[in-house]
């Protein structure tokens, strides 16, 4: 195992789930990458770092804790983004639900509000030295710190979520922010994503926003 990734776990929880040498479904194997992702898998099944502003999913589903494989299930919430959020396996987020997923030539990352992809690092190793590098900005744990000293513990299946989204000019404030289920807070920013896809930078926009109550 590469140094990075053994840097990476010893910042982190134990396994999510105590299952290990699981089978993913045929098509992950689509992605030359994916076999990294398994090796991780199999030394730690699903963790949280960064007091839980990142979260690798476990292979499988194990109570409150959504696996890798029901999270790419096209039902749960990537149909909600008609094709923004298609080829690509997603395997962790941050603590806004900003996910990180495979795709053919490496690891990208994924806004949840604007269903925009970028590029991160060309494979796993580079992926665990690039959080160990610059955690803060990529985990967001500063807010996550800031948010559970003043709120609680984040718990399992949940994300903090921009009560104003960030692409609306929403703060990267406490107050700003509230739990959300991840699945849940997927499919709502997923109707955000879908109204601004075809606004030019720069333009004025105006939001329907999904109620939460």
């Amino acid at each position: 195992m590469s140094i990075f990734w053994e840097k990476l776990l010893s910042v982190c929880s134990s396994d999510i789930s105590s299952e290990k040498g699981q089978k993913v479904p045929a098509a992950f194997h689509d992605y030359p990458l994916i076999e990294d992702l398994i090796n991780l898998l199999n030394k730690r099944n699903g963790f949280y770092g960064f007091e839980s502003a990142l979260h690798v999913f476990s292979v499988e589903t194990d109570g409150e804790e959504i696996g890798l494989i029901d999270w790419n299930d096209n039902s749960l919430w990537i149909d909600c983004y008609d094709d923004l959020a298609r080829n690509a396996i997603f395997f962790a987020e941050d603590v806004f639900g900003g996910q990180f997923c495979i795709k053919q030539d490496g690891i990208y990352t994924f806004d949840p509000e604007t269903g925009s992809f970028d590029y991160l690092a060309p494979d796993i190793n580079e992926w665990c030295k690039k959080i160990l590098e610059d955690y803060e900005v990529l985990t967001g744990y500063p807010l996550a710190n800031a948010w559970q000293k003043k709120y609680g513990s984040i718990p399992a299946g949940y994300r903090l979520v921009p009560k104003i989204p960030f692409v609306a000019g929403g703060e990267y404030e406490p107050d700003n922010l509230y739990l959300e289920k991840s699945a849940v807070a997927m499919k709502a920013r997923a109707n955000i994503a879908l109204q601004i896809r075809d606004v030019p930078d720069g333009s004025n926009i105006q939001l329907r926003l999904i109620d939460r109550d």
